[in-house]
């Protein structure tokens, strides 16, 4: 499948795009920018046979069969409607939209178009998540109550499009929602009311520190902290009634590196007994890439459409009214 690329965004030049590269499922085609001149030398640079100076060229193009979008949060609906009226298929940066009314415009556009529409969660493709939830699934740490989440980094550089709130700026969108994500993909229940504190950058107006819960029913729950003004830490623990399961790089494991997640059970006093468990080197970005591939050639069947990432993007709703309201707030269905 050929695929194009709408954007020199950092995340899909630096991260996405590379790894992509990495598979024989697969082939980068084109890539877009709004400055010609950069876009080509971003190409060459990539190895990326063609380069336009606008989305549109790109959209036009009809080798392409699907698009990768890392625009800025802001354009994400727009630019996938786009590309589904011009044919492709799309994967979606996370967020998928600003907010969920925004995100429900892809409906109505895919299914008029017939092309699928996805979000890019890579850690879900991670084989470290999917043995998490076979862990949990199996019964080793007895039944689930809590999942702990905790994804931070330093940046108050004002010209990062994370610092501006008017395109969807703000820790909440770019990496809150990995622990919305997580959770719901652990449990594989939805939350039914969360409550939320948040603090502000007095000059970017930005969520800078955001602390939430999530009231899953049944006794299972879900905390967390984002931040983008912190020291640099992710990690994630999963709870049960007779062990407990710890992501140790669980949103950016290391690709050169294996990933290690531990389980211990309710009678070791701490994690240095816990049993490790190591994964084969891999990159999620390029299982992400090969498993869209696949669902886009009809030959895997799609596990998380547009209504997973309505989904994601109702509970950050409630997240935001929250912070407002200072209480309680249901997730709307």
């Amino acid at each position: 499948m050929k695929w194009g690329v709408i954007s020199t965004a950092k995340i899909g030049t630096e991260k996405v795009i590379p790894a992509m590269q990495e598979s024989d499922k697969l082939e980068i085609l084109a890539i877009a920018g709004r400055d010609l001149e950069k876009t080509r030398e971003t190409a060459q640079s990539l190895r990326i046979p063609r380069a336009y100076g606008s989305y549109e060229e790109l959209l036009a193009d009809p080798s392409i069969e699907a698009i990768y979008n890392p625009l800025p949060n802001h354009l994400h609906v727009e630019w996938t409607i786009k590309a589904l009226e011009a044919g492709k298929h799309v994967l979606c940066e996370k967020p998928i939209g600003l907010d969920t009314e925004d995100a429900k415009r892809l409906i109505a556009a895919r299914g008029k178009s017939g092309k699928h529409v996805l979000e890019a969660f890579m850690v879900r493709h991670h084989p470290q998540w999917q043995e998490a939830r076979r862990l949990v699934e199996s019964g080793q740490i007895g039944t689930i109550t809590t999942v702990q989440s905790i994804f931070t980094y330093f940046n108050a550089d004002p010209n990062n499009v994370r610092n501006k709130k008017d395109i969807g700026g703000g820790g909440l969108l770019d990496i809150g929602c990995y622990c919305i994500v997580g959770p719901r993909y652990i449990t594989g229940k939805e939350p039914v009311r969360v409550v939320s504190l948040m603090d502000k950058d007095p000059k970017f107006g930005t969520d800078r520190l955001v602390s939430g819960m999530l009231d899953f029913g049944s006794g299972i729950q879900a905390s967390f902290v984002c931040g983008t003004q912190s020291a640099a830490v992710q990690r994630v623990h999963i709870l049960g009634t007779e062990g407990r399961v710890e992501i140790i790089m669980p949103f950016n494991p290391i690709p050169e590196n294996p990933a290690l997640i531990r389980i211990g059970t309710q009678k070791q006093p701490g994690f240095d007994e816990a049993r490790e468990i190591k994964f084969p080197i891999c990159n999620h970005y390029t299982l992400q890439g090969e498993n869209a591939t696949a669902i886009f050639n009809g030959e895997s069947p799609i596990d998380y459409p547009i209504e997973d990432a309505i989904a994601n993007m109702q509970i950050l709703d409630a997240l935001s009214r929250s912070a407002r309201t200072g209480s309680w707030e249901m997730v709307s269905s």
